[in-house]
Order: structure tokens, then C-alpha cells, then sequence
């Protein structure tokens, strides 16, 4: 049974059979249908409570609402969680990026962005975002912070783009550190030690290869065998495993043989280093021991990178064998002579790491061979 309000139409109230009785306003939409909503039960929500609920109903059709249709699509949109998304998310993903980059924004938002899975992309705010930023800056360092925030702003970005939200929570958020532009080159003294601290295991090996290339850190943490000839002294990287989507070739000085001449080939298994689906991992807490262990700091792995390109400088190679040898495209072969100017530099690649690594190995016994001759001319190179 139904009975309205004479005072506010549409207002009213309904019995039902089993004699419970209900809240109700009824209402047309701008299409001309008929709606009824339930407000609540007679005796849990007052007269006063529900007549201003069917008062608020009422004026929004008014102006062209409907009040339906907007609590489907609340309901709708309350379906649509992070957690619910990442996976078409990172699918799309997986075309437009190299498989590194794959791999760290699968880590960020499975793991560092899983407190936010079960909450409704509409309904993460920018508080949110900054709360779980600190706890990340404190569980895994700023740089990781960071990373983390981009990648969820991309993933935001991504959303508004399938229309499946209107704003990006992470915009007006603080970054736990600035990026800043690196310029820390190791001494030679603080080389030294941390070849003299660097453990056994496929993580002394990585840093090993990482200052005797000049490569990327991920680049040589994913090494495979294939991609390596020992007989020729040859790594050769296929275009999918470096930044610039470009195939590069790394001459293996003879320190560098040496380094993966004592890694253990696993049957079944072509990645160099690490164990299980990829490469080696576990930096953050390796880098924490190998710090403590032997006293530098403010140092990056990356910063090793700079610290080949800074000693090969200065022991006479010329600035396009540095760049070639780092795979960068930029400075001397930035615009129009990075187009036209394809030549691969193979021969003076070797030359330049044959002699950086013989520079090396004149830092730790662990790493043996000849110092190089100061009378080597460098002209060629």
C-alpha cells in the first residue's frame, strides 16, 4: 500500500505485506520515466530525516537530474578499483616500453600500490597518495618513492584516458626527493674500496661488470648467454634490452671475461644472474650491505656509469668512442649528426674498454692484469 505527502509530492510511504513499512519518493526523469526509491524504514530513519532526503531527491530532478541513474553509477564506478585495472593496465603496457620498464612498473603498483587495490579509482585521493609515498620512502629510500609516484600518475593518466576517471590524485603531491642532475664520479680511492667490499655472488658481479662497461644497471643485470661470445669477447644487446631501443654491441675487455668465467651456468636457464623468472634482483639491500661494508657514500650504481665515461676521458678517449661505448645518443651524435652518423666505432669500443679495463684491474688484486702502458698511444682511440 502506498500513501504520498500532501505537502511534498512524491513524498511517501510504503506498507508492505509482512507490515514492515518504507521510506519512499517517487519521481519523473527529464525522459519522462517514472522512478521510485526506497529512503529507508519507518523507525530507523525519522520523518524529519526522510522527508529532507526526498526534499534533496526531488529538487535535483528538478534541474534535470536522476537520482537512479546517478546511484547506478556510483554503484558502477565503485566496481572499478585500482586492483581491478592494473593488469589491463600493464597488458597495454608491455607494447610501448622495454621489458626492464615493464618489470619496475609491474613491481610499483602489484606491491608498492597495493594498499590502494580495493579502493574505487574515483575515490583515491591526494592524501592518500602521500601517506603511502612516505611509507614507501621510508621502506625502500626517496629514489624508490619517486618511482613509485610516477608510475602510479602514468597508470592515473591511463585511466582518464579510458574514461574510467576524471582526476590524477598524485598531481599536487610532493616528490620525497628532487630529481636532481647527478654529477658524483668515484675517486679512485673510493674504487678501491668498494672492489675491496664487494661480495661473492652475482651481486659483486654485477658491479664488477657495471664498472668495467660503463652499461646500465638493469642492462647487465639481464645479461643472458646468448647474448654473450666469450670467444669473440663479444655482448651483444638487441634492441629490446637497451633505453634507446638500439642494438649495441660491448667489447669484453679481458677483466670483464674473467668476471663471467666464474658465473655458474644453471641448465635450462640463459639469464646470467639471478634466480627464478628474471634477472639479478634485490639491489636496495645488497647496496645498503656493500655501503656499510665499505664506508663510501652518497653513491649510486648508476653513478659508475659516469665514473667509466669520466676515466676514459681522462686516460685520452675521445668523447664519440665514450658515447658509443655508453650506447647514448647525444652530444656528439645528438640531431643531425646522430642521423646520419651510424657507425658503430666497434674497433675503438675495444680499444677504449681494453684499456679502461687494464686502468681496473690496477685498483683490487681481484681484479688481475697488466697496468696499462703510459706510453700506449692513444690517438686511435
Amino acid at each position: 500500500m502506498l500513501a504520498f505527502d500532501d505537502d511534498l509530492p512524491g513524498f511517501g510511504i510504503r506498507a508492505n505485506a509482512g507490515g514492515s513499512r518504507i521510506w519512499i519518493v517517487q519521481y519523473r526523469n527529464a525522459l519522462g520515466q517514472s522512478k521510485r526509491e526506497s529512503l529507508g524504514r519507518v523507525g530507523v530513519l525519522s520523518a524529519t530525516d526522510a522527508r529532507r532526503a526526498a526534499a534533496e531527491k526531488l529538487a535535483r530532478v528538478r534541474l534535470g537530474g536522476d537520482p537512479g541513474a546517478e546511484r547506478e553509477q556510483a554503484r558502477k564506478r565503485a566496481a572499478v578499483t585500482v586492483g581491478s585495472k592494473v593488469d589491463a593496465y600493464l597488458e597495454g603496457l608491455g607494447d610501448r616500453i622495454r621489458a626492464t620498464g615493464l618489470r619496475e612498473s609491474t613491481r610499483y603498483m602489484r606491491l608498492s600500490w597495493a594498499p590502494l587495490h580495493r579502493v574505487p579509482v574515483a575515490e583515491v585521493t591526494r592524501a592518500m597518495v602521500a601517506e603511502r609515498l612516505n611509507v614507501i620512502a621510508k621502506t625502500s629510500g626517496p629514489y624508490a618513492a619517486n618511482r613509485a609516484r610516477t608510475t602510479l600518475s602514468a597508470f592515473y593518466g591511463w585511466l582518464i584516458e579510458e574514461g574510467l576517471a576524471d582526476a590524477n590524485p598524485v598531481v599536487g603531491t610532493r616528490k620525497p626527493i628532487q630529481d636532481e642532475k647527478r654529477q658524483r664520479v668515484l675517486k679512485p680511492d673510493e674504487i678501491r674500496a668498494v672492489l675491496a667490499a664487494l661480495p661473492a655472488g652475482d651481486f659483486g658481479r654485477v658491479v664488477r661488470l657495471l664498472l668495467l662497461t660503463g652499461q646500465r644497471r638493469d642492462e647487465v643485470a639481464d645479461m643472458t648467454w646468448a647474448e654473450v661470445d666469450l670467444a669473440g669477447a663479444l655482448w651483444s644487446m638487441p634492441g629490446g634490452r637497451t633505453k634507446n631501443g638500439l642494438a649495441h654491441d660491448v667489447p669484453l675487455s679481458a677483466p670483464a671475461l674473467a668476471v663471467l668465467a666464474e658465473a655458474p651456468r644453471i641448465e635450462g636457464r640463459d639469464l646470467v644472474f639471478g634466480s627464478g623468472a628474471g634477472g639479478f634482483q634485490g639491489f636496495t639491500r645488497a647496496k645498503a650491505a656493500l655501503d656499510k661494508a665499505c664506508g663510501v657514500t652518497g653513491w649510486r650504481l648508476h653513478d659508475l656509469r659516469r665514473t667509466v665515461a669520466t676515466g676514459m676521458g681522462n686516460l685520452g678517449v675521445l668523447p664519440h668512442v665514450v658515447e658509443a661505448v655508453l650506447n647514448h645518443i647525444s652530444g656528439t651524435k645528438a640531431g643531425v649528426a646522430g642521423v646520419y652518423n651510424y657507425a658503430l666505432y666497434n674497433p675503438e669500443k675495444r680499444a677504449a674498454l681494453d684499456l679502461w679495463g687494464r686502468h681496473v684491474s690496477t685498483f683490487h688484486p681481484a681484479i688481475e692484469l697488466a697496468a696499462p702502458d703510459p706510453k700506449a698511444p692513444l690517438a686511435d682511440l
